[in-house]
């Protein structure tokens, strides 16, 4: 398992929040969050399996279109 990349994400929560803000706002400001640092896009990309080469073809296709 060492051998395997960790990827490891910090989810910055607001510490100085206001006492007047509402729930809404505060749950508005942590999906902001969560969204800016990519944890959700990372979730979904490792939910399924993806062959190396896979990968390789996307990246490939994306440097293609630069």
């Amino acid at each position: 398992m060492s051998d395997q990349k960790e990827f490891k994400k910090s989810i910055v929560l607001p510490e100085n929040v206001p006492v007047d803000y509402t729930f809404e706002k505060l749950l508005k400001t942590f999906m902001k969050q969560v969204d800016k640092s990519g944890v959700l896009q990372e979730v979904k990309l490792r939910k399924h399996h993806r062959k190396p080469s896979e990968i390789k073809r996307e990246h490939a296709k994306k440097m293609r279109k630069q």
